[in-house]
């Protein structure tokens, strides 16, 4: 499968298969926005939450820690919230704390800076300095820096790709692969579709931020335990680049059953739920 061919299809099918809203209505979609603000709200008095953790100096940009537990090194996960990379904060993506943090599991919600002020180097550099900060502080923060895993949906998704692309690690004092597991969710790997589609209206993709930013075409090395998850509503266009991702990383594929673009994430935060079951075996590694 081919998804960056697809960049040659016509406008108004790119539009329609890449519109992430059209996957429900209206009123769930503003119910599952508020939704995301209003648990992840609740998980703020979590036992020894961290709250605007600073990992970069110069943008100010912080991160939420939940789940760590003093004199205990346990496995992380940190959630890349979506929004089509200009929307959302990590004020929304706390709700997979609670459930992880009864199974012993740390939780990183780190923000990045938003288009179309911020490029997508600037977007992708943000989220791993995020990473970075975790691994190198990982013994300050009850982090077992062996088992961090990524995981995010849509724009987060593919985010947490890029955080497996190589390359870029050792300038940041990382090892080649610091990543042990990662679950992206109806993500976005290889960007030439999405820039021939209405989303290039905001984010003005250059053709060097599309070669280097597509994680279709910077397949890892080692690749980590991985799942590719999409929602079983998902438009076309979410659709064909999961399963071109899995395919072309020999990964499982798992559909979030009944589930739309915005609303899929809520499995993950169930411990009895398939994605929630798999998100759980990921980390524990």
């Amino acid at each position: 499968m081919n998804i960056a061919a697809e960049a040659d299809w016509p406008r108004a099918q790119l539009d329609a298969d890449y519109r992430a809203r059209d996957s429900c209505s209206v009123a769930e979609f503003e119910q599952t926005i508020a939704n995301y603000l209003a648990r992840s709200k609740a998980t703020h008095d979590l036992p020894h939450s961290r709250r605007d953790v600073v990992f970069d100096a110069e943008t100010g940009l912080a991160l939420d820690l939940f789940g760590t537990v003093p004199g205990e090194l346990r496995p992380l996960v940190i959630f890349i919230h979506g929004g089509y990379w200009r929307a959302l904060s990590k004020e929304h993506s706390a709700f997979l704390a609670p459930m992880l943090a009864a199974h012993g599991i740390a939780c990183a919600a780190p923000d990045y800076r938003l288009a179309p002020a911020a490029r997508m180097a600037d977007i992708v550099g943000d989220t791993r300095r995020a990473l970075a900060h975790l691994w190198h502080h990982a013994d300050t923060l009850g982090i077992d820096r062996r088992r961090i895993l990524v995981t995010g949906s849509s724009a987060g998704g593919h985010l947490a790709a890029t955080l497996l692309q190589a390359g870029w690690q050792a300038e940041l004092g990382l090892p080649e692969q610091p990543v042990a597991a990662a679950l992206p969710i109806s993500g976005l790997f290889d960007l030439a579709p999405v820039a021939a589609s209405h989303v290039q209206d905001w984010m003005q993709f250059s053709p060097d931020e599309i070669a280097n930013f597509s994680p279709l075409r910077h397949l890892p090395h080692p690749i980590p335990r991985l799942t590719v998850v999409a929602a079983e509503r998902e438009t076309p266009g979410f659709h064909r680049q999961s399963a071109a991702y899995a395919k072309a990383l020999g990964v499982p594929y798992l559909l979030g059953a009944g589930r739309h673009h915005f609303d899929v994430v809520f499995d993950l935060a169930d411990a009895d739920h398939p994605l929630g079951q798999a998100l759980l075996r990921l980390a524990r590694g």
